[in-house]
């Protein structure tokens, strides 16, 4: 077998990407692109592959991003990487990489996606893997430094809680979220995929703008324009009408087969939103509208690795039909600190689950409760109780005065004791001929937790770098 070859880059904090100076000089920015397609092919780790295909397939464009990274992806990639080395990337990597492949080379569209998540060297290597097996040429330009574990002390303090990151277990993972520096020289090859792991979402989207436009990452207002954009793209099937749909009060058409969105980017920073014909949802300034305020707590301070950007003079208009132009937006500086988020083994998670129906049955699952609570509740650090259908969500409350003709409960219990989490499960099953009558439908399930919590680093001690590998 032929062994790919690879090359690796640093990426110094003397290196001025205004101007792109570094860059290969084959690259001639006289003629670069006054417009610029980007697709959102995916918008969590667990989003559906058929949307990217066709995106792939019909939606002509520059560029196809993957955005399936989050905290709590992150976390659980680590936990992999922690029991197989070889392992940490995404676990649907292998499955998208095999089918937008041969798409992506037909049609002269680069992948940046964050599916390298807590190993992207070993992501790149799989998608060498595919590559060989389907019979195709690529180049792979694998993203690194967000792993900062070891700049990383146990007396620093959390974001959330103010505590010693001591205080909290053991430590596991560090994960800084990069940006667009991060990303450009990887851009800057011929590479057809883009592979990175921990980079903050919208980045992944100004990237490719920066790249083909020559713009200076210290204008921050078209750096607060072009994060606007892709922060709006960055949930992919949210502004197409999926997160936003109810069926009474704002109904969207064929849900069952969703598209993802696409975005013209033009030189001056606004954007047209739109997604491919005849696929389903809806973009309208009220989708778009939900999706610019995701996630966003101070609209004028949206902080970013690459802009403190406003959204308060973002502008949204319907040109058409499914087809939404995206103005204004600015920033003013850009972070000395990033977020860099911290995993540590937060113990085991013990669950069971059981079914009542017919009469009484919210009495009876309400009885099955108090029984376990009695017998093991004392025994766990946390320890909860749920009848799902009633109060699983938002309390008991809010379902005063209903009497539900079925009402599954669920027990949960929290501790650093594997054995003991498992007996959450074996309790609930208990129930079976234990009572109360009529249970059924128990399952149980022991995991465990990787919890998550985060820091702020100065951005000097994050040193990005790039492996080029090609099979």
């Amino acid at each position: 077998m032929k062994c790919p070859r690879s090359r690796l880059y640093g990426i110094t904090q003397e290196d001025d990407y205004s101007g792109h100076s570094m860059w290969p000089k084959k690259l001639n920015y006289k003629h670069m692109k006054e417009k610029l397609r980007i697709g959102c092919g995916a918008g969590f780790s667990g989003d559906r592959l058929e949307p990217a295909l066709i995106l792939a397939e019909k939606g002509h464009l520059d560029y196809l991003v993957l955005e399936c990274l989050a905290e709590r992806t992150i976390a659980l990639a680590q936990k992999r990487k922690i029991q197989d080395p070889n392992a940490g990337y995404d676990e649907f990597l292998e499955r998208r990489v095999s089918g937008l492949l041969p798409l992506l080379l037909k049609n002269q569209t680069r992948l940046i996606t964050n599916m390298g998540a807590a190993n992207p060297l070993a992501g790149g290597k799989k998608i060498l893997e595919i590559a060989k097996r389907l019979g195709l040429k690529v180049k792979v330009a694998v993203v690194l430094g967000d792993d900062v574990f070891d700049k990383i002390t146990e007396e620093e303090l959390s974001f959330e809680g103010h505590k010693p990151l001591r205080s909290y277990g053991k430590l596991v993972s560090a994960n800084a979220y990069m940006g667009v520096d991060a990303l450009l020289p990887a851009l800057a090859t011929d590479a057809q995929i883009i592979l990175t792991g921990r980079v903050a979402d919208p980045s992944l989207f100004l990237a490719p703008m920066i790249h083909e436009f020559n713009w200076d990452i210290h204008d921050f207002d078209l750096m607060g324009k072009g994060t606007v954009i892709g922060h709006l793209m960055e949930c992919a099937g949210q502004i197409t009408g999926g997160y936003f749909a109810d069926p009474v009060n704002k109904p969207i058409p064929d849900l069952d087969r969703l598209g993802h969105p696409y975005v013209d980017v033009y030189r001056d920073g606004t954007g047209l939103i739109s997604k491919v014909e005849e696929t389903g949802g809806a973009i309208t300034v009220q989708t778009a509208k939900e999706q610019l305020l995701y996630e966003v707590i101070e609209p004028g301070t949206y902080y970013t690795p690459d802009v403190i950007a406003d959204f308060t003079s973002v502008k949204l208009s319907q040109q058409g039909q499914n087809q939404i132009e995206v103005s204004g937006g600015t920033g003013n500086s850009r972070p000395d600190s990033l977020k860099v988020s911290v995993g540590y083994e937060a113990g085991w998670i013990g669950e069971g689950e059981i079914s009542y129906a017919g009469g009484n049955a919210l009495d009876r699952a309400k009885l099955a409760g108090e029984i376990i609570e009695k017998r093991i509740g004392n025994r766990f650090n946390e320890f909860r109780i749920d009848y799902i259908g009633l109060s699983s969500l938002h309390g008991e409350t809010l379902s005063l005065g209903s009497s539900p003709y079925e009402i599954r409960l669920r027990v949960t219990g929290k501790t650093p004791d594997k054995a003991l989490a498992q007996l959450v499960g074996e309790e609930v099953e208990a129930l079976y001929t234990n009572g109360p009558a009529g249970g059924g439908g128990a399952r149980k399930l022991v995991k465990e937790v990787i919890g998550v919590i985060s820091i702020l680093m100065d951005r000097a001690l994050i040193n990005p770098s790039f492996q080029l590998l090609e099979s």
